[in-house]
């Protein structure tokens, strides 16, 4: 691992992030009357994008928005600029951490043309998303967002296009809960701007297009998982190394499984949502490789899991896979839509650093270069605490680039607890409790989960 040229700036990246930021700021006051400063900051953002395939298209919209006439077509326009953008950014960010790596990432086919249903339905999220932008995030009120229920539920029946529903549904949610926008004490400029560009392609005739979707199987190796939480929703995505059964090289690949959940089921008890997906879960508590066969992938590298098509393997502990596989393993191309810095995540083993504990967080000293550790994002629904990392010996996790600079999101850790080197993983509360504490936590949020499901029940026999 090369970690002076991670620890090197990437050229164009200061400059392409100032243009989105200038962008973002256009939307906070939105498009109705641009003043000076947001005319400069449209200008910059046509400019950035003028020799591209983008340039002329961008222009004209420039153009149009600056006189006073906005189109749907002129605001996709602007929003396309800005993934561009973002999108270069990771492009070149990703582009590092290959050459550091020493990794070489295959190159994204196109995918077919979505499908052509739906129209009506798109051309209404366009028209409530420009509507957005117009006002402007200081101008949102409860009428605005409001406008947004109808084609929210209307969306959710097209199955494909479920990804641009849970977009929108969510969107609107944020925007209802901070509505008056005039009274916000901060407005979320860099989320709002994210959430509103990517539904607006989201919403144009063919991006329902995903992923081809085709079968492997092999052995599956999880490094690690990551648990993300939600009020009404929580997944755990487990980062692993697939071993194709026809020979071919290893590879890197994730695996998600989700659940609805309510914001008093926290801790382990949001283990037991996800306790359908047994052997994925069992897998990942007990360090066992896992044998697929016709599992349905992604070409992005996503496993869409099904427990049918799983069978529980032998026993493979999560470093020791790291330290064999996970430098020749090939990683996953990226879909276009997801080209964002903030979605890089690539599984990296580190060792052989100096970790030092300051106020609240942790930081790691690689070859004479100080990387951040983000103690933030270790789960509560774990045992991994910044304790352990901070007197860790060997670190599996997340190498992620947000804020300016790379950060690093522990999944696991090598430790000495009691004069023992012992390895620690986020994902040990998966399985079943093996301690009298863990048996009495998890029986307690047993019960809260089965009287909210029971309740469910109740109301849908009603």
């Amino acid at each position: 691992m090369r970690w002076d040229l991670i620890g090197s700036p990437v050229d164009g990246v200061d400059e392409a992030l100032a243009v989105v930021d200038g962008f973002d700021r256009v939307l906070v006051t939105g498009l109705l009357r641009p003043d000076a400063q947001q005319v400069a900051a449209l200008h910059a953002l046509a400019d950035a994008v003028s020799v591209t395939p983008l340039g002329r298209r961008v222009a004209d919209a420039v153009a149009k928005v600056v006189a006073g006439s906005v189109s749907d077509d002129h605001l996709a326009a602007l929003a396309a600029a800005r993934s561009a953008l973002l999108g270069a950014v990771h492009d070149g960010l990703l582009a590092r951490f290959d050459e550091a790596t020493g990794l070489v990432r295959p190159q994204w086919s196109a995918a077919a043309a979505g499908e052509a249903a739906g129209a009506n339905l798109l051309a209404a999220s366009r028209s409530w998303l420009s509507d957005l932008a117009v006002a402007g995030w200081r101008g949102i009120d409860h009428d605005l967002v409001t406008g947004s229920q109808q084609v929210v539920a209307a969306t959710w029946a097209q199955p494909p296009l479920r990804r641009l529903a849970v977009l929108l549904d969510g969107f609107a949610a944020e925007l209802r809960a901070s509505s008056p926008g005039a009274t916000l004490a901060r407005v979320p400029v860099r989320r709002w701007a994210d959430l509103w560009s990517r539904a607006m392609l989201l919403s144009q005739p063919g991006a329902a297009a995903t992923a081809e979707v085709g079968a492997v199987s092999g052995r599956l190796l999880p490094l690690g998982v990551e648990l993300h939480e939600h009020p009404t929703a929580v997944q755990a995505q487990i980062h692993a190394v697939l071993e194709p059964a026809d020979g071919s090289p290893a590879r890197l690949v994730r695996a998600s499984v989700s659940a609805a959940k309510v914001d008093t089921i926290v801790g382990r008890g949001v283990w037991q949502l996800l306790r359908a997906h047994c052997s994925l879960l069992a897998a990942l508590a007990e360090h066992r490789a896992v044998e697929l066969v016709d599992m349905p992938a992604t070409t992005g590298g996503d496993l869409l899991w099904d427990d049918d098509r799983a069978r529980p393997g032998t026993a493979a502990d999560p470093f020791a896979t790291a330290r064999v596989q996970l430098a020749g393993a090939t990683p996953a191309p990226v879909e276009p839509l997801q080209r964002h810095p903030v979605r890089i995540a690539e599984p990296i083993l580190i060792e052989g650093y100096a970790a030092t504990a300051h106020d609240g967080g942790v930081t790691f000293t690689i070859g004479g270069h100080p990387f951040e550790v983000d103690v933030d994002r270790l789960p509560a629904a774990g045992p991994l605490t910044a304790a352990l990392v901070a007197s860790s010996t060997a670190c599996l996790g997340l190498l992620r680039w947000d804020a300016g600079r790379w950060t690093l999101q522990p999944l696991a850790v090598e430790a000495t607890v009691k004069r023992k080197t012992t390895a620690v993983h986020g994902g040990e509360w998966a399985g079943p409790a093996t301690t009298p504490a863990s048996v009495k936590a998890e029986a307690a949020a047993g019960d809260a989960v089965a009287v909210l499901r029971e309740r469910a029940g109740r109301l849908l026999r009603a």
